[in-house]
């Protein structure tokens, strides 16, 4: 049975730092809605209504275009292995860049991972519980290093330029922010 909670509780923040994978969800009023999986460790928890990912350059930026169109942003995490258990945040979600004044106290509290474009901050406004009794089962195997390693080799010159062509602009036209 799903539950509604206003903020995390002690017993949800271990099941999320349990998590290796989770999931973004946003939108914008039109246009397509992006559901992102994450992994790498990325994701810390501020306090128990305030979560932040470490994003890193990718091939796409639909969650930062839709964030500065509509700021709707929702985590999911999901129990893949004992213990079922699905887990939504939702909330506004907002955007710290490198060039903003909060990057280096936020940034400080990841690992130094090639590829990092920004810091994407939840503020919960609720969250939700269900039961995770249809997910499957599945064990964790390890990391993929093809995104870091692609990173690295292409330094942060090559970085700054990928983003400059592939992450100024959703795939629905929108402006995401990104500029380097």
């Amino acid at each position: 049975m799903a539950k509604f909670y206003p903020a995390l509780t002690e017993e949800l923040t271990e099941f999320i730092r349990a998590q290796r994978l989770f999931f973004t969800a946003s939108a914008a009023a039109d246009g397509r809605i992006n559901l992102s999986p994450k992994g790498l460790q990325t994701l810390r928890i501020l306090n128990p209504t305030r979560v932040a990912y470490l994003d890193l350059t990718g091939s796409g930026a639909e969650t930062a275009a839709h964030l500065l169109a509509d700021g709707r942003l929702t985590l999911m995490f999901c129990g893949f292995e004992e213990a079922p258990l699905i887990l939504r945040l939702y909330g506004k979600g907002t955007l710290v860049r490198p060039s903003d004044a909060a990057w280096e106290n936020l940034y400080h509290g990841f690992p130094p991972i090639p590829g990092a474009r920004q810091v994407v901050v939840l503020d919960i406004e609720s969250l939700q519980t269900s039961c995770g009794f249809g997910v499957p089962r599945y064990e964790f195997r390890g990391e993929r290093d093809t995104l870091v390693s692609w990173a690295d080799k292409k330094g942060e010159a090559g970085l700054r330029q990928y983003r400059a062509e592939k992450n100024r602009i959703s795939i629905d036209g929108l402006p995401t922010g990104l500029s380097d």
